[in-house]
């Protein structure tokens, strides 16, 4: 290399390194992050369940006579009222008992007429002396036994009209009606067959099961209300979620709760009710229930993208007046209004990183730029309230 071009690149190194030295010198900006003020409002918790529609009232349809099928007066899936008309049996049978029971009856009656006077003109003729007590006996008995076979014909009779009234087979509760299960000309045994179903259909109940951790917390709650879970916990409102996402939450309200925890699942089985006027809600759907849990507190809230992980717990990167990021352990609990409760860590004072964690590290300092958080966030996507972060 000549002489003079290593003097040129010397020179050039010599000039430099005023210029790299105040670059040395000259402090780097510190990286910008988003940070927010954590939401503090009234909030009470919710746990979320997995739970089966079921009817009010579901009636099995049965004959209580025996019978050939001889009408049916509804169409399969409609819906019917207490008390329509649904079959008919073959009623010329019993016609024909009942008929021959009202004769029993009216012999009867003539029996007992004809009793009483031989009885009666006995005791006039007794009163005299003109006939025995013994023969006045014998009226009495023979009276008093034509009234007991007219009470008997009577029920029998009865019973024959009665009989007759169960041919015809009514509606015993309002609501949706099964197809038919026996066609016409099919012999219907008395108490036995299944002719048809019935559901009621509005209101409609819903069940679900509770696990022993979170059933204790349901039932502290109700007696902090003055009341208890067996009785629905003073009907606190729930709403429920269906699979079709178009349509919106349904809102009912606890009425029951089983009387002792299942010994096999360790679950207790809890009811609510919902009103059901356009019939959307079918028994055996499934849906997502949404319970309180708590009573109203004051909670602290923030986004769940301004959590972190540190090995096995939560953090959430504090900045500091002077921009100087510390990490702080905190435990999450249930997500309420778009955000993620925070039980313990945080007193709300507190100015957190919500956006650019990956540019926020403990001990360094960043440029905050600070951002409000809304009351309440739109939900990104469905999430069980209940199920807390895992420590």
């Amino acid at each position: 290399m000549p002489s003079s071009f290593r003097h040129l690149l010397t020179f050039s190194a010599l000039a430099l390194l005023p210029f790299t030295a105040a670059m040395a010198q000259q402090p780097a900006t510190p990286p910008p992050v988003s940070v927010a003020k954590p939401v503090v409002r009234d909030v009470v918790d919710k746990d979320d369940f997995i739970g089966r529609f079921e009817a009010v009232d579901q009636v099995s349809v049965r004959s209580r006579v025996g019978g050939y099928l001889q009408e049916v007066h509804f169409t399969d899936g409609a819906l019917v009222k207490q008390g329509d008309l649904l079959f008919v049996i073959d009623q010329r049978p019993f016609i024909t008992a009942l008929n021959e029971a009202n004769a029993a009856l009216e012999v009867a009656k003539s029996t007992l007429i004809y009793a009483e006077a031989q009885f009666k003109r006995a005791e006039n003729l007794a009163t005299t002396g003109s006939q025995s007590i013994s023969i006045l006996d014998d009226r009495r008995r023979e009276w008093v036994s034509a009234q007991a076979n007219v009470r008997g014909a009577q029920a029998t009779a009865d019973r024959a009209a009665l009989d007759l009234e169960y041919t015809k087979i009514t509606a015993p509760i309002s609501g949706r009606i099964d197809r038919r299960l026996i066609s016409v000309g099919n012999l219907v045994q008395a108490d036995q067959s299944i002719l048809t179903t019935i559901v009621s259909v509005d209101p409609i109940d819903f069940y679900f099961d509770v696990d022993e951790r979170r059933l204790l917390n349901f039932a502290q709650t109700a007696r902090d209300r003055g009341v208890d879970l067996q009785q629905g916990g003073g009907g606190v409102e729930v709403q429920v979620r269906i699979t079709d996402s178009n349509e919106k939450p349904f809102t009912g309200k606890l009425d029951f709760a089983e009387n002792r925890i299942d010994s096999e699942t360790g679950t207790k089985r809890i009811r609510a009710r919902f009103d059901n006027p356009n019939y959307v809600l079918q028994p055996g759907l499934f849906g997502r229930v949404s319970v309180e849990a708590s009573n109203v507190y004051k909670a602290i809230l923030i986004p769940d993208e301004a959590i972190g992980s540190d090995q096995n717990q939560r953090v959430v990167y504090i900045v500091g007046d002077d921009g100087t990021v510390t990490a702080k352990p905190v435990r999450p609990g249930p997500r309420l209004y778009g955000y993620r409760v925070i039980r313990e860590g945080m007193d709300g004072s507190e100015t957190i990183v919500i956006n650019g964690l990956l540019r926020a590290r403990p001990g360094t300092k960043v440029t905050p730029q600070m951002v409000e958080l809304p009351q309440t966030r739109e939900e990104l996507a469905p999430e069980a309230a209940g199920l807390e972060l895992s420590r």
